[in-house]
């Protein structure tokens, strides 16, 4: 095929269209109209430039159609064309925003954080992280006395994503119906505990960061760390900076799913890279968050429990001194016909 033929054919077909014929997905959650995440199980895929690109969050693959269809299906680039050319008129399902774009340029990163207030007791992000996803207090206290958290709007939170100079250049905003990363921000790593830390804990979330945090108690020597789930050159820059630390280790502590160990993974090969130790700490339920969970619900089935058990002893108590009080009178020695086993035993 003619060079002119295969442009036109890379026009012609999008990475959509590739994507949604071999069983992919949108996430509209965690899509932007820049970047469209599709998934098949612990595969993801971010399309760019309006369906003509795309890379791979979790690897250095990227690329245009034809190499996509190399990669999905494991094909030589003549192959591919071929594969490509056979979408030719298929339109993929339109991707339905619920807003309209922005056409508002994005305030200056630092203004916008600076103008959000820190949580407060009963505050909409302290009853979101508190309530809702089980962070202890201690913990949130730590990460507003770190200035690494703030109030979002509708109830949501915001937590910082941090240089290595400790300024703020984005946040991962979370909330009951919202997830998403700063419109005009830069993922680099939200960071919590001793800053000087020589142990590394990779999550990627930020409530992630902190369950874990809780899970260990905030350990003294360690650096809780949210990637935001994403890997950017300047993630990556960030972590080779603070593995550059005498004694540091890297600890994997990402989800325990496909998407986790793959992220792991990665991790684990940026440790080899730098000639670093490095683990994996895999949660025991699917995130470090859902330990939590799990963990709240325990605790309040136990008190459910204790208060039942409260409570049957003092019916039984109650029951007792009922059945005291009504032999009372034939006991009492006051009683001229009670006064002893001769008193007892008359007519």
């Amino acid at each position: 095929m003619k060079r002119e033929e295969i442009e036109k054919l890379r026009e012609a077909v999008s990475c959509a269209a590739v994507l949604e014929q071999a069983g992919f997905a949108v996430d509209m959650k965690e899509s932007t109209r820049r970047a469209v995440k599709y998934r098949r199980g612990a595969e993801i895929i971010i399309v760019t430039h309006e369906g003509r690109g795309w890379f791979d969050p979790l690897s250095d693959a990227k690329g245009d159609v034809f190499a996509l269809a190399c990669l999905l299906e494991h094909l030589g680039f003549s192959e591919a064309v071929g594969r490509v050319g056979d979408l030719i008129g298929y339109k993929a399902a339109p991707v339905l925003w619920k807003k309209s774009p922005s056409k508002v340029v994005p305030a200056d990163i630092l203004a916008r954080w600076q103008g959000r207030r820190l949580p407060a007791t009963g505050s909409g992000a302290w009853r979101y992280l508190c309530w809702s996803r089980a962070v202890p207090i201690s913990i949130l206290r730590s990460a507003i006395a770190q200035g690494i958290v703030r109030e979002g709007p509708f109830g949501s939170m915001w937590a910082a994503h941090t240089d290595s100079a400790g300024l703020v250049v984005g946040w991962e905003e979370r909330g009951p119906d919202w997830r998403r990363f700063s419109t005009g921000g830069s993922k680099v790593l939200f960071r919590l505990g001793a800053q000087d830390a020589v142990r590394l804990c990779v999550t990627e979330a930020a409530i992630d960061a902190m369950s874990l945090g809780a899970v260990e108690d905030l350990r003294d020597d360690s650096l809780y760390l949210s990637t935001g789930g994403g890997w950017s050159p300047k993630t990556e820059a960030a972590l080779v900076d603070l593995l550059a630390r005498p004694g540091a280790e890297l600890v994997c502590a990402t989800d325990a799913n496909g998407q986790g160990d793959a992220f792991a993974r990665r991790l684990q090969a940026l440790a080899v890279q730098v000639n670093r130790p490095c683990l994996r700490l895999r949660p025991p339920a699917d995130d470090w968050n859902e330990v939590l969970q799990v963990r709240k619900k325990g605790e309040m089935k136990t008190r459910e429990e204790d208060e039942r058990g409260r409570a049957a002893c003092r019916i039984s108590v109650d029951r007792i001194k009922g059945g005291y009080a009504r032999l009372k009178p034939a006991l009492d020695p006051a009683d001229g016909d009670a006064g002893g086993p001769e008193g007892v035993m008359k007519d």
